[in-house]
């Protein structure tokens, strides 16, 4: 072999190996792996009407059914807090004790002027007495009479005087004792051991708030108030609370009543419903949606609650199957959530397909394996015929 050849070897070589590579495919080749690897499966529902509840959401706010402001109704030195801030407190439990020292004083001395004022009587009835049979033996004069009768009424007076004010002194006593006036959930207390209470004005100790059953503040547009009486009346109205999260509080409520007059300035009309609430999950205060129910709604166009995604700015969307088997997400709006699944007033038509369960791997575009979704709608709606 020459020199020559030699030169030319190595060149040879290298045009053989870019040959056998070129030939192999590209291992981050997107379109050949897609084409190596399977479709995915994804759990798909078909979209059918349905017959649902025709709801609308008004944004409420929850407030106690009963609320009393403790107050000092009597002046003294708070010796004692008797209850625990934030506990539950029954009727009549004891919440503070005041010093009772001066009025147990004033009961004494009450005590000892209704003794007198009875002594009094007792002695004006004996002369009373005594003169009319004086009289009958015209042995007294009329005169006299008149003076002993008036003598003891008035001592009678007296006694009834005596009574009414050691009463009072009583009640002042059982003031000291500051007692719970409803049962509720009792907050803070707003004076401690030690602070003088009552000393010209009534005090404020604590609040009691009763939240078992709690109410919900709402207003409604005049329009949707008169699709409630169209209805036969507010009675008939279901009404349900829900959560922030988007849950539905256990309990359906009852509509108590509806304002007599419409609001010139925003043209609603307050209502007011109430909700079971007996482990005190909600709070007074707290901001709520309350849905409301007025009558049904046909051919409605409802997915699974689990198909609804939201996106970055919260607008609902889908993974929508195509007749290819391709994936595409589609933006939705939806209307209200019932227990059938989410209605879906616009973006989707009866009979189309889309992704409940599988959606986290997927991207638009991909080709993937429906399936049928084996999971249940938490109610089942009216189908349409």
């Amino acid at each position: 072999m020459t020199r020559r050849d030699h030169r030319r070897l190595p060149l040879v070589t290298l045009l053989l190996a870019g040959t056998l590579t070129a030939c192999k495919p590209a291992a981050n080749d997107p379109a050949a792996a897609a084409a190596e690897t399977p479709p995915m499966d994804v759990s798909t529902a078909t979209v059918e009407p349905a017959t649902v509840p025709r709801t609308f959401d008004l944004p409420g706010r929850l407030a106690s059914t009963r609320l009393a402001e403790v107050r000092a109704q009597v002046s003294g030195i708070v010796r004692e807090r008797a209850f625990e801030e934030g506990s539950l407190v029954g009727k009549n439990d004891v919440l503070f004790r005041i010093d009772p020292a001066v009025y147990k004083a004033e009961v004494d001395a009450k005590a000892a002027a209704l003794a007198r004022a009875e002594a009094t009587r007792v002695q004006a009835l004996k002369q009373s007495e005594r003169t009319e049979t004086l009289l009958e033996k015209q042995a007294a004069s009329t005169a006299q009479h008149d003076i002993a009768t008036a003598t003891l009424r008035q001592a009678e007076a007296d006694v009834a005087s005596a009574k009414a004010q050691l009463d009072r002194a009583r009640i002042d006593l059982d003031f000291a004792t500051v007692r719970a006036p409803i049962a509720g959930r009792i907050g803070r207390a707003l004076v401690t051991e030690g602070a003088l209470v009552g000393q010209g004005d009534a005090t404020k100790l604590a609040v009691i708030q009763q939240v078992d059953p709690i109410f919900a503040d709402f207003n409604a547009s005049a329009t949707d108030y008169g699709l409630l009486t169209e209805r036969g009346g507010n009675e008939s109205a279901e009404v349900r609370l829900v959560h922030a999260d988007g849950t539905l509080h256990p309990d359906a409520g009852k509509l108590l009543f509806s304002d007599v007059s419409v609001d010139p300035g925003t043209g609603q009309v307050s209502l007011r419903a109430t909700f079971a609430n007996p482990k005190v999950a909600l709070l007074p205060g707290t901001y709520v949606r309350i849905r409301v129910a007025r009558g049904l709604l046909p051919g409605a166009v409802v997915v699974p609650a689990q198909a609804i995604q939201r996106s970055s700015a919260g607008e609902a969307q889908a993974f929508v199957v195509g007749a290819d088997k391709a994936v595409a997400l589609r933006p939705l709006r939806t209307g209200a959530l019932t227990d059938a699944g989410w209605i879906v007033e616009d973006g989707l038509k009866p009979g189309e397909s889309v992704v409940v369960e599988g959606f986290q791997k997927i991207q638009p575009g991909m080709t993937v394996n429906p399936v049928s979704w084996k999971g249940a709608r938490t109610a089942t709606a009216s189908q349409q015929p």
